[in-house]
């Protein structure tokens, strides 16, 4: 009994240093732009700066909620939601539409939701796997139907949020058609999620390359990044005693949203990333590109397979010149 009761005696000292290490490691943007011109913290964030924020939601009373809590804390009276679900290329189309026809100006597009999950279903109705839809398909067709609304507000800045979890991710140039395919029932399901998982968010960083390269020029720059690993809802598609010990390790051992959200406000308002396109960020810092992300055609073959998916009319897609 001792010996398990000064187990857990240790496993709780260590959480406890790797908890204060991450937080005193945790580097916090000190930009003092302000922006006339999107997690909750970072629109909190835009919002204290003066700017227009948009909250592209899926639920409207969690919305609400939220506007009502950034205005409250701001008193920037220009924080608004629209509605849309990100399971769904017509409600994506929906939401551009909104924003192209009413809004004047975009600077910023920050690319953010995503789960970390299956919730039930394994397929959307458009026939895309769920998570790829959501963490990938969804940022794609977006980031393409407000391409000329951001080109027309330049200098503008694109932000796409991946994950440290990339680096694990399986995809390669000869499996690529198979991305759309849930791997063999037989796999534990927690296995099967991550590694579904681990391939969108390579995927969000796949796409920020390729597309920084073909915006040379416009003056739209696109850069990725890993937040931390972050105590948020990720696991709510999780549930029972899985879900409650990932609740409370995520007490224990993550970062906060807040000290997560300082990276992507860092790339959407710093000064010190003008002009910088095509990279990854963590902790307000470039780093080097995960190898799996250098391998040779897999970002323009994943570019092709998602023009694909996202049903892309010809006079959506970005030409080359």
């Amino acid at each position: 009994m001792i010996s398990i009761l000064s187990l857990i005696a240790t496993v709780l000292v260590i959480a406890v240093c790797v908890k204060i290490y991450w937080k005193l490691s945790t580097k916090w943007n000190g930009s003092y732009t302000c922006l006339v011109g999107i997690g909750y913290y970072t629109a909190l964030d835009m919002a204290s700066r003066g700017a227009r924020v948009i909250l592209a939601c899926r639920n409207k009373e969690r919305a609400s909620t939220a506007c009502h809590n950034i205005i409250k804390a701001t008193n920037n009276q220009e924080v608004v939601y629209k509605l849309v679900d990100l399971a769904s290329l017509r409600s994506v189309r929906n939401f551009a539409e909104d924003i192209n026809r009413n809004e004047d100006r975009l600077d910023i597009l920050i690319n953010n939701a995503g789960l970390g999950f299956l919730e039930g279903n394994e397929y959307t109705a458009d026939g895309i796997q769920y998570l790829l839809h959501t963490n990938h398909i969804s940022h794609f067709l977006l980031t393409h139907l407000l391409l000329d609304k951001l080109k027309e507000s330049a200098p503008s800045r694109i932000i796409n949020v991946s994950s440290i979890g990339a680096r694990r991710s399986k995809l390669t140039v000869e499996n690529i058609d198979q991305i759309n395919k849930i791997p063999p029932v037989g796999l534990h399901v927690v296995l099967r999620d991550s590694q579904l998982y681990t391939t969108t968010k390579l995927c969000n960083i796949l796409f920020t390359t390729e597309l920084s390269r073909r915006l040379i020029g416009s003056g739209v720059t696109v850069n990725a990044l890993h937040p931390g690993v972050i105590s948020t809802e990720f696991f709510r598609g999780l549930t029972g005693i899985l879900k409650k010990c990932l609740d409370i390790a995520a007490l224990l051992l993550l970062l906060t949203p807040q000290e997560g959200a300082q990276t992507q406000i860092y790339l959407a308002v710093s000064r010190d990333v003008e002009g910088i396109s095509g990279g990854l960020f963590a902790n307000c810092e470039r780093i080097e590109l995960y190898s799996v992300a250098k391998t040779p055609h897999l970002a323009e073959k994943l570019w092709e397979k998602s023009e694909e998916l996202a049903h892309l009319n010809p006079n959506e897609k970005i030409q080359m010149h």
